[in-house]
């Protein structure tokens, strides 16, 4: 995207194929990665935010929302960013607002809006964008290696009150999700599961049963990586609960750490918050039985059903 060499210490649009292919992935990363190379090309031309803001009618903490990627683009603020940071190269302004159109297209998963709370949409972008997934689950089998009768069954415990139809379409969504798992370009997935998880029946013996043998075909998959805590291994590093971290293809991105809860979910950001959690993936990863393990060990539940 754009062979037109950088000005004298400017960084360059990225032209990667994994960044030119994102619009397939939906809005998220792509604002994301537009946002990373705003932030690049205010720092490098020694601008403020309170400066950038004030050019686009806006205030500093709009410009911070804008280089985090959590809002949406108007074509004309950037373009006036972009002569604000010295970007007169008419190539290279058009590879990023490129990018930006991109950024603006409506993610495949919008036409479930009906059923996706607002806190939810920005962690359905970023999953469908990652190349790493690294999840620890204590209660539940992660939503991406759900069979779809377990996924019936567990949308009816957690919403009770949801519609038949409402039912079948968040049930719909997860197994679209799940197509990261087995499309060409697939994302690698790691799951620690608690051995709770495996052990609570939900939807029935049968429904179970089906379950943890669609798990011990997954994790025969080469992108995917299944771990069991059992419960004789005791405390552990994964006290605080379920936990997600994503991690992108471009360098430029930092992991995201995600944490869900029954009404919302939060995203520590801060580099030290980050470091940490990503510590307690790995020592939780040292903690569970290893890969090789988890046949075995889901034959052995199976057998106890």
């Amino acid at each position: 995207m754009g062979d037109q060499l950088p000005g004298p210490g400017m960084p360059a649009v990225p032209s990667s194929p994994a960044v030119q292919g994102r619009e397939l992935a939906g809005p998220t990363v792509l604002r994301m990665l537009v946002g990373a190379q705003l932030r690049r090309l205010r720092e490098a031309a020694c601008i403020s935010t309170e400066a950038a803001g004030y050019e686009i009618r806006g205030s500093h903490s709009k410009i911070s929302r804008i280089e985090l990627g959590r809002v949406g683009f108007k074509e004309r603020d950037i373009a006036d960013l972009l002569t604000l940071y010295g970007v007169t190269d008419t190539a290279r302004r058009q590879s990023l607002l490129q990018l930006v159109k991109h950024a603006n297209t409506p993610a495949w998963w919008q036409r479930y809006g009906d059923v996706v709370p607002s806190w939810f949409e920005p962690y359905l972008g970023l999953e469908q964008g990652a190349e790493i997934i690294r999840s620890y689950e204590v209660q539940a089998i992660p939503e991406l290696l759900q069979t779809e009768e377990y996924a019936r069954a567990l949308t009816r415990a957690r919403h009770p009150d949801a519609s038949a139809e409402e039912v079948e379409r968040r049930v719909e969504l997860r197994m679209l999700r799940g197509r990261i798992l087995t499309q060409p370009a697939r994302v690698k997935f790691w799951a620690v599961l608690d051995e709770a998880a495996l052990r609570r029946a939900v939807g029935g013996v049968p429904t179970m049963r089906a379950q943890l043998r669609h798990l011990c075909r997954l994790a025969e998959e080469p992108n995917i990586t299944v771990q069991v805590l059992p419960f004789a291994a005791g405390g552990h590093a994964g006290e605080g609960g379920p936990v997600t971290i994503l991690r992108f293809a471009e360098p430029e991105l930092p992991d995201v750490v995600y944490i869900e809860q029954l009404a919302g979910a939060f995203y520590p950001d801060r580099p030290a918050e980050v470091v940490r959690y990503r510590d307690v993936m790995n020592r939780l990863g040292v903690q569970a039985q290893a890969p090789a393990r988890t046949p075995a060990i889901l034959h052995h539940i199976l057998t106890q059903l």
